[in-house]
């Protein structure tokens, strides 16, 4: 069992024939997913690659049956892209654009809540289950099939993570990036508890940063309904308070969202905080 996607998943690619697309959708289709359609408007008849685009969403979906979507459309147009790719079906949508205004993100997740359709992202690395199917752009060959299900606020955070995992011998199920800009379409919650519910997934590790309060939302969480060891890190310990670091979502208002205040909410709630990233791996072989 694996969550949200595997070697079965039939995805298509919105914004196939742009730089992004079409590159990150041929790496997927090499990884072994299942990229069954592209879509670009007024492209409907070419193809990418062996991948067949189509003029919209609905026509894909009715051509080859996939069930998700991951998307590489500009920001002006993602909020138009993402209810398109709701209204023709499509139960998980992943979306890696990046600079999405937040008044169109606020719109999106709601929308795609009212059709109860999951939204990953954005600005996110999107999401891989281990030698079976990635769908976004993080880097294939460093995952191994394994035991540990990685949740990230950072992409390139993540990939580290990821890599000591793999050379520690105990490889991961599935790895999400949730993306860090200020609103998303899934939380860190949202995604343990499908975690906690995967027999494959026998521990997770969640990176975090400052700003917001997922993080403390996730420590309660925890507490009172996982029975998987959860292990963290909080990136951005030196971040000054109110200046923005990386993320639009990882700014520190006032006396919230520090990446200490994270920690010792963590610590408080019995989850086990890495201090230092290079020591992942070795944290999660002593945690089995």
């Amino acid at each position: 069992m694996s969550i949200l996607v595997d070697r079965s998943t039939k995805v298509i690619c919105q914004g196939i024939t742009g730089k992004a697309g079409s590159f990150h959708a041929q790496k997927c289709l090499e990884y072994g997913t299942q990229v069954v359609a592209g879509v670009t408007p007024k492209k409907g008849g070419t193809f990418v690659g062996t991948i067949p685009v189509y003029d919209t969403v609905k026509e894909a979906v009715d051509k080859t049956g996939a069930t998700v979507s991951m998307i590489y459309v500009p920001a002006p147009f993602a909020l138009s892209a993402i209810r398109e790719a709701v209204d023709a079906g499509i139960q998980l949508v992943v979306c890696i654009t990046e600079g999405i205004p937040t008044l169109d993100m606020v719109k999106a997740v709601e929308y795609a809540k009212s059709k109860k359709a999951r939204l990953l992202g954005p600005n996110c690395p999107g999401i891989i289950t281990s030698e079976q199917a990635k769908i976004g752009i993080m880097p294939g060959y460093i995952h191994k099939r394994g035991s540990v299900g990685v949740i990230s606020r950072s992409g390139t955070l993540t990939y580290e993570a990821v890599w000591q995992l793999t050379q520690a011998g105990l490889g991961q199920t599935t790895c999400i990036g949730i993306g860090g800009d200020p609103v998303i379409g899934s939380g860190f919650i949202d995604i343990l508890e499908l975690f906690e519910q995967d027999p494959e997934t026998k521990a997770v590790m969640m990176i975090g940063e400052i700003g917001g309060s997922q993080e403390e939302e996730a420590a309660v969480f925890i507490k009172k309904n996982m029975k998987k060891k959860v292990a963290a890190f909080i990136a951005g310990t030196t971040a000054p308070k109110g200046k923005r670091m990386g993320h639009a979502g990882a700014i520190i208002s006032g006396s919230s969202g520090s990446a200490q205040d994270k920690m010792k909410t963590l610590e408080a709630n019995g989850i086990y905080v890495i201090n230092n990233l290079s020591e992942v791996g070795a944290t999660f072989k002593r945690m089995f």
